[in-house]
């Protein structure tokens, strides 16, 4: 009954589609997609954070290079971003464990100190839906705190309710690499695997985290840790930032069989605006073009490019002045390739993808998210100032400003209000 319920909804879609065509002009439909962004609350479920952007003379109150800080939210109209206490996976021992906890509370503590000490008049963070809209009506930008990899965790349970009380609402269990609690989807490389989905300390971290309301989010984990997490948990689940793999074969994407998991659920997929995760061949043949494009500039302005990769390796003003002569030569070199044949992945490329969804899995089940600072972006949506376009592209196509709105924040919501109730129901009755 249910798909039957959603199934008029994408039909209603494509007849919005032909109409717009016929009798809304562009200018009629940039004044409809601006309306419609000024009133939704735009919610971005995965935003990559460096502590080193939280300092008093560094700070997100400017306009800094890296894609989301307060200007570039406000210039773009994003409300609402859940910025990410991200460690990257590494040894499953205490010494180890004892590194990625300085590391998660060193960005726990910058995004309390943005909201608390460096601009509590522009931004407060949330932990409920009720908070995320009292802010917004207040005019402020809104925080939020997800958590990418529960490595940190350790063999420490209580630290979930820790990082609950710090405000995370929700959290992976693995990243890129097996951890004590999950294997990875980076086991497809290399068909090795460390649990056969997720181990015994992973179970009670479920648990925990349906007891305190965190969401618990499945885009990195593996197909098998996935179908675990589902059997396992009391509440709905979230994808935080993942698309479609019948459009993109990657495996950090979801498959049509993930996907029908998530919705029986009753959980969100964030549909994610990355590149290589929309259209891998795509995006790899322009980046090799705008790489070889950024060796010529690099040349003849006698700069040093050092490689994406290796950037993230360097620290302190070595890493900033690396950022900074990337990011210039990106910008020189696009505008250099704008009629060139290599074409970059762009926002209406990750459209396709929200649209598949909500064709496969019902409007219900669908958001979306960027990952920016943590490689995400496509052409038309490379930093929050360009958020407008997402929204502007969902009416090219035909949507709603209800069913935008489901797709900015609603269902996202509507899940963390579940999985708070369900944790509310458990805490009762254990009293």
């Amino acid at each position: 009954m249910k798909f039957l319920k959603i199934l008029p909804i994408f039909f209603i879609i494509i007849s919005c589609k032909k109409e717009n065509k016929n009798t809304i002009n562009k200018e009629d439909m940039v004044s409809k997609a601006k309306a419609i962004h000024q009133k939704v609350i735009t919610l971005d479920t995965h935003v990559d954070i460096n502590v080193a952007n939280f300092t008093d003379d560094k700070n997100y109150t400017q306009k800094l290079n890296n894609q989301v800080n307060l200007p570039n939210m406000e210039e773009g109209g994003l409300d609402v971003a859940f910025f990410i206490v991200y460690t990257g996976q590494g040894e499953l021992t205490e010494e180890g464990y004892d590194s990625a906890y300085k590391n998660a509370m060193s960005k726990f503590n910058a995004i309390h100190k943005l909201t608390k000490e460096i601009a509590p008049k522009r931004i407060g963070l949330a932990t409920t839906s009720n908070e995320v809209r009292d802010i917004y009506k207040s005019g402020k930008k809104v925080a939020m705190i997800g958590v990418e990899n529960a490595y940190p965790i350790g063999t420490d349970l209580s630290r979930v309710k820790e990082f609950y009380d710090l405000g995370a609402r929700y959290m992976s269990l693995s990243h890129n690499g097996h951890s004590q609690f999950c294997d990875s989807n980076t086991g497809e490389s290399d068909d090795i695997w460390l649990h056969n989905g997720v181990s015994d300390l992973g179970k009670e971290v479920i648990k925990e985290m349906n007891k305190w309301g965190m969401m618990i989010d499945v885009s990195h984990p593996s197909k098998k840790a996935m179908k675990d997490m589902i059997e396992l948990t009391k509440a709905p689940i979230i994808a935080s930032h993942s698309s479609a793999r019948a459009l993109c074969n990657h495996s950090r994407n979801l498959d049509d069989e993930q996907l029908q998991w998530l919705k029986e659920n009753g959980g969100v997929v964030q549909t994610v605006a990355f590149s290589a995760y929309v259209d891998t061949e795509k995006d790899k043949k322009f980046k090799e073009a705008l790489i070889g494009e950024m060796d010529i500039l690099a040349k003849e302005q006698n700069l040093e490019l050092v490689p994406r990769r290796e950037i993230r390796n360097l620290t302190g003003k070595a890493q900033e002045d690396a950022i900074a002569v990337y990011t210039q030569l990106s910008k020189e070199a696009k505008a250099k390739m704008k009629s060139s044949e290599n074409a970059p992945v762009n926002v209406a490329d990750f459209v396709d993808h929200i649209d598949y969804l909500i064709n496969k899995i019902g409007i219900d089940h669908v958001g979306i998210s960027s990952d920016f600072d943590g490689g995400g972006g496509v052409d038309g949506w490379n930093d929050a100032s360009e958020t407008f376009n997402v929204t502007l592209e969902l009416v090219k196509r035909g949507y709603t400003e209800a069913q935008i709105a489901q797709l900015w924040n609603g269902n996202l919501l509507r899940v963390l209000d579940e999985v708070e109730a369900v944790a509310k129901k458990i805490q009762t009755e254990e009293i």
